[in-house]
């Protein structure tokens, strides 16, 4: 399923990562505007002081002492500053982080699906990230614009009708320098989507590599063509953005040099300022420019970390679109009856891209039931499967749990019913919120024929690089755990050697109908058709139900080729 392009707003001001950092605390961003203010105070202070002990006569063992003490003030409210702003930002990014993660899990399947998981891993990692390391310049540039700021009102304080000369002079720089990153910004967004299909190239990278060793004009097709030109794109994109900010923040210090040249060569022809204001002027300028110097440097990581704080706030509200309730740990419903009445599902078939059709569907399962279902490759079973426990919500139609519609958050409870083992099931490397004793749990992989495998300890597993099949008994062993009223198992036995494949039927499967559990098997292994007390068949998102196991060989030999 294609994925939606990122959505894209009017680009967001350097405003946007400090109002960021107001999500954690407006105490403790009001507490580094204060210490910033006093440091940049401290730094006035000491250009003030500068400059009077260079005049003839000035009392330098006070000044020497004055210039310690403010040294010292300087270098606490600098360090102070910084650290609070860093601790807010790493709170903020660390929220930021699992907000992301929480807005994924609360989503619905089908816009997650629809976003595309190569859009979610970049968003975790690599627009967090570059905002996370972008925090700790915010600091030091927040203090640095203080200093830069009691400059100007010390210039301001020698001679205000030059220091209105000199911004004449910086207003071009401002200016021009904006336009520039307007125009950067733009390719830095546009980079910012190319990483999107970087990432998901990268992806394909990893989980295909088999493929590609195993037949060379994929491998060079796709590594020589599709990973180099989007990789290239991304390229071209941020090069393109980064040497514009660069280029931009380069100009913006020169005029400034241009300003001190200015001071220095013209202003003594042309004015009757005396020499002490102007070699006032050209020390403040000169001791802004280190300050200055970093905040142009830094503007070019602050404008990528704008951009992916763009992209992961955009990304939220697209999840945020459709939220599904949060239930209480506690929630574990009960159910007498499961119906689907007039369910209909439409959805773009993965072979030819055309539009398919699930239903109008029919259903009703009961405890104790084990239920199996064929159909051909493409027929909707996986599709039906989600639908049933509520992964997906159906276009028309209506579920019932014991006569009462599922709507809201009887929907989300209604999940919480299942145990489910898809074909793309992930396996996790611990047993997470089960809390099950070790030792079950080491009794269950002794019957699973895992136990010379894996170990577990303290519900962590030992290893998880195992065959396919066995990562899909481990799958089943935390199904078992889970002991939930209903399972659905799409496609279980498929990797499974024969040996497991009969016990999973005729041990497995009835041990759990007869623990009252109800069953849904999507399965091809037309031998064991005849242990299901109801067999359904899914053609053409049509739903038919063959009555007795007896019947289910013949009735189902053309839906396992189909």
């Amino acid at each position: 399923m294609s994925s939606s392009p990122a959505p894209v707003s009017e680009p967001l001001s350097s405003r946007a990562v400090i109002r960021f950092l107001f999500q954690s605390s407006r105490r403790g961003v009001a507490g580094a505007a204060l210490l910033g203010g006093l440091s940049g105070a401290s730094s006035t202070a000491l250009l003030a002081l500068i400059r009077e002990a260079l005049q003839p006569g000035a009392p330098l063992g006070k000044m020497a002492l004055a210039f310690a003490a403010l040294c010292v003030v300087l270098l606490a409210s600098r360090i102070a500053s910084q650290t609070l702003v860093v601790r807010l930002g790493q709170d903020a990014v660390f929220r930021l982080r699992l907000q992301v993660a929480r807005g994924i899990a609360a989503a619905p399947l089908r816009r997650l699906e629809e976003v595309g998981r190569h859009r979610l891993f970049a968003a975790l990692t690599e627009d967090v990230t570059a905002v996370a390391e972008a925090l700790p310049g915010v600091g030091a540039l927040f203090t640095d614009l203080c200093i830069v700021l009691g400059c100007l009102i010390y210039l301001a304080w020698l001679s205000p009708v030059l220091l209105g000369a000199v911004f004449a002079v910086a207003l071009v720089g401002i200016l021009s320098h904006q336009a520039v990153v307007r125009v950067a910004f733009t390719s830095i967004v546009a980079a910012r989507r190319a990483q999107d299909e970087q990432v998901r190239h990268l992806l394909s990278l990893v989980e295909g590599v088999k493929e590609l060793k195993l037949f060379q004009p994929r491998r060079e097709a796709f590594l020589d063509g599709a990973l180099q030109q989007v990789a290239s794109t991304y390229r071209q994109h941020l090069l393109r953005g980064m040497t514009l900010l660069v280029a931009g923040a380069a100009w913006g210090h020169t005029l400034f040099l241009l300003a001190v040249g200015t001071l220095l060569f013209i202003v003594p022809r042309w004015g009757s300022f005396s020499p002490d204001v102007l070699a006032g002027f050209v020390l403040g300028i000169l001791y802004m420019s280190t300050p200055l110097e970093f905040t142009v440097t830094f503007l070019p990581q602050l404008g990528r970390a704008r951009a992916c704080l763009q992209n992961v706030q955009a990304l939220g509200l697209l999840l945020a679109d459709a939220p599904e309730p949060q239930l209480a740990p506690s929630a574990r419903p009960s159910w007498s009856r499961l119906e689907l009445r007039g369910i209909t599902h439409a959805y773009q078939r993965e072979q030819d891209g055309r539009e398919f059709v699930l239903g109008p569907l029919d259903l009703t399962l009961r405890p104790g039931e084990l239920v199996m279902l064929v159909g051909g490759n493409g027929s909707g079973k996986t599709t039906l499967a989600k639908i049933l426990t509520g992964l997906y919500e159906p276009e028309g139609g209506t579920l019932l749990l014991d006569g009462e519609p599922l709507t809201g958050e009887r929907r989300a409870l209604h999940r919480q019913l299942f145990s489910a083992v898809f074909a793309d099931s992930h396996l996790f490397d611990k047993l997470y919120g089960l809390g099950t004793p070790d030792s079950q749990a080491q009794a269950l992989l002794e019957r699973l024929q895992l136990a010379h495998k894996v170990h577990i300890t303290q519900g962590a597993l030992s290893t998880t690089a195992l065959s396919q099949g066995q990562r899909r008994r481990l799958m089943l062993l935390t199904a078992m755990l889970e002991d939930r009223p209903l399972y659905v198992f799409d496609e279980w036995a498929a990797d499974q050697d024969p040996t497991f494949r009969e016990i999973f039927y005729t041990e497995v499967l009835p041990e759990l109908r007869s623990r009252g559990k109800g069953l849904l098997v999507i399965s091809h292994d037309d031998k064991y058709f005849p242990l299901a007390d109801r067999l359904l068949k899914l053609d053409y998102g049509q739903l038919t139900e063959v009555r007795g196991g007896q019947e289910s060989t013949a009735r189902a030999a053309g839906a396992k080729h189909g």
